[in-house]
């Protein structure tokens, strides 16, 4: 994974402590669980320790995979950010024109996406569809239900 991912210092700070107890708390215990299940006997049929050999594998591939993500994840600060147009880290008030219904979403990185709390994916095909469009636009989202307008209502940070 060479892509860059552009985050808020409080998911970056997050994904640093999650590497954290992944190699501080995480691997040694998966390295107890091996040495436990090693004592058990015959290694060949030894069903927990293969789980717990899987266990670590799973975890390593866990391990490189974030501190990957680290390694390319670029901190976006919020008093940076363009409001002419959407983009990462924008507030955007939109109108479904469809429906008149209003809402809010906060673009973010996929690390942070949790559309509960109004926060939508940069990559999504609604996060998609506003990126660069400015106050008064209309975006057409293809979704899979179809064709959505939606009117840029405002764009704050």
């Amino acid at each position: 994974m060479s892509d860059i991912i552009y985050v808020s210092k409080e998911t970056f700070e997050q994904l640093k402590e999650e590497l954290h107890r992944m190699r501080t708390v995480d691997r040694p215990g998966a390295a107890r669980a091996i040495a436990e299940a090693r004592e058990k006997g015959d290694l060949k049929e030894n069903a927990e320790y293969d789980a717990a050999k899987e266990s670590q594998g799973i975890l390593e591939a866990r391990i490189k995979k974030l501190e990957s993500e680290l390694a390319n994840a670029r901190i976006l600060e919020a008093d940076s950010v363009d409001t002419s147009k959407v983009s990462i880290l924008t507030k955007v008030t939109l109108t479904n024109l469809n429906t008149r219904k209003q809402l809010t979403y906060k673009i973010v990185s996929e690390k942070e996406a949790d559309l509960k709390a109004g926060k939508i994916s940069i990559n999504s095909p609604i996060g998609k569809g506003l990126i660069g469009k400015a106050k008064g636009e209309v975006a057409e989202v293809q979704v899979p239900a179809g064709t959505v307008k939606f009117m840029i209502d405002n764009i704050t940070v």
